[in-house]
């Protein structure tokens, strides 16, 4: 009978042992270095000294007053201003003393018509009740409102004695100069616009619809201004 040879098994080397073991070391370092990063961090979170809690301390909300309209809102336009304002020193260069700031002042301003205004014999009916006429003030602006999300500074210089000065001060950083000036210049753009006239014109199309489907089938829309 014929004796069949088998190989003899070989043992794994040393050093292929070693190997392996090396590396369960390795990734072991390494599992144990994520861990302490990833402690370390959420540690820091927790005590970090310099972190800010936000508490809304304000008080409740107070009505002060409620007011009746009698106006038709008839249009609105939307504006936008680059405010450049700049503050120097006469004896003093603008590194060490002055200010330029940037500022973008985005905001809208009605254009209204009001009713309250309207003298007694301001509307006039014809006997056979098919035409009237009505005699409107002109349209009037409100005051510019600032869209706070949609104005900003966007570039500011300032020298060394002015800087010192704002981390010094108790209101560092004051807009207000820059959103009246903003407002100003909007008002001047509203008025030279035609947001007036279109509001006049809108106005006349929402009584003229109006007063069609009253059953009137002469309308006439006139102003106080108007001979």
């Amino acid at each position: 009978m014929n004796r069949q040879t088998r190989a003899p098994l070989t043992e794994p080397t040393p050093v292929t042992r070693r190997s392996r073991r090396g590396w369960r070391w390795l990734a072991a370092a390494l599992f144990v270095v994520l861990l302490l990063v990833v402690g370390a961090r959420l540690a820091w979170s927790w005590l970090d000294p310099f972190r800010e809690t936000t508490i809304d301390r304000s008080q409740p909300v107070l009505l002060q007053s409620i007011h009746n309209l009698s106006r038709f809102e008839a249009a609105t336009g939307n504006f936008q201003v680059v405010v450049d304002l700049e503050k120097d020193a006469d004896f003093l260069p603008d590194a060490i003393k002055g200010t330029r700031t940037l500022f973008v002042g985005a905001g809208n301003v009605d254009a209204y018509v009001e009713f309250a205004d309207l003298a007694k014999d301001a509307i006039t009916v014809s006997p056979d009740r098919t035409s009237v006429t009505v005699r409107l003030p002109r349209a009037q602006l409100e005051k510019p409102n600032l869209d706070n999300k949609r104005s900003y500074v966007y570039h500011q210089e300032r020298g060394i004695l002015d800087r010192v000065g704002e981390f010094l001060s108790d209101a560092p950083g004051n807009q207000q100069e820059l959103y009246i000036l903003a407002e100003q210049k909007i008002a001047e753009a509203a008025t030279t616009s035609d947001l007036r006239a279109r509001a006049d014109a809108n106005t006349k199309s929402m009584l003229e619809n109006m007063l069609k489907a009253l059953g009137f089938t002469k309308v006439t829309i006139t102003h106080t201004d108007e001979p």
